[in-house]
């Protein structure tokens, strides 16, 4: 029998793209192990509108409060590393990741492998505007990968915000706001981005391989495989 440690999941933000983290990580057990096997999950899943506050507030510290609570109570149930199942809160990952003894699984690091993998040594960004304007996840991606990136414009990104907040995690899906996706990947990649960052875990629901000139990298789906890679690996 496959020994399998327990991936704890902070969720909820939002539980559309909390829901595709589930189902990605238990097809890719099914996928390596076969049979009926599935995924060993912990899931702590938020009320995002709170979240969603803060974040309009500025009040990062508090947010990164309660997500850090969440991930003890995953640790103190059983939980053998903490996924944070969101691009923008891992503004306060360094916040999370010191408040719990096990692995904290980094979302840019699986990301930047990728890329590597791939040889790409310049990236676009598209994510919450949160995300695009703070440098969090692009620091990381240059310090720990080597990787550069570029962000849309300022009119690009509130549009990219607007429809995440606005249809995205409410689970609305348009084939306007697919073109308008696909304006801005396209202005990336005519920028010089050779892959685009798909930095906000929702926007998986909306734009496909087919909208890109260049490669996808998926900060969920790779996510997702990093959690089951950790989870399966021989402790």
């Amino acid at each position: 029998m496959t020994t399998m440690r327990t991936i704890g999941m902070i969720g909820g933000m939002s539980w559309e793209s909390t829901a595709e983290y589930y189902r990605l990580i238990n097809q890719d057990v099914r996928a390596r192990l076969g049979g009926l096997n599935s995924a060993q999950v912990l899931l702590h899943s938020v009320n995002f509108a709170p979240i969603e506050r803060l974040q309009r507030d500025g009040q990062w510290n508090i947010a990164g409060i309660r997500l850090s609570e969440a991930a003890r109570h995953l640790e103190a149930g059983g939980a053998h590393c903490i996924v944070l199942c969101t691009n923008t809160m891992h503004l306060v990952a360094p916040q999370v990741a010191a408040a719990v003894s096990v692995p904290f699984l980094h979302i840019v690091d699986p990301t930047g492998i990728e890329a590597q993998r791939r040889g790409v040594r310049r990236v676009g960004f598209i994510g919450t505007a949160f995300s695009m304007r703070e440098s969090f996840f692009r620091d990381r991606l240059l310090e720990r990968h080597g990787i550069a990136t570029i962000v849309p414009e300022a009119v690009e990104q509130a549009v990219v915000h607007d429809i995440i907040y606005r249809e995205l995690c409410l689970g609305i899906v348009t084939e306007e706001s697919r073109k308008l996706y696909r304006d801005v990947i396209h202005a990336l990649a005519a920028r010089g981005a050779e892959a685009i960052v798909l930095g906000c875990t929702e926007i998986m629901l909306l734009v496909k391989a087919e909208d890109s000139p260049v490669p996808l990298l998926d900060t969920t789906a790779l996510h997702a495989r990093a959690a089951v890679d950790f989870s399966l690996a021989q402790a």
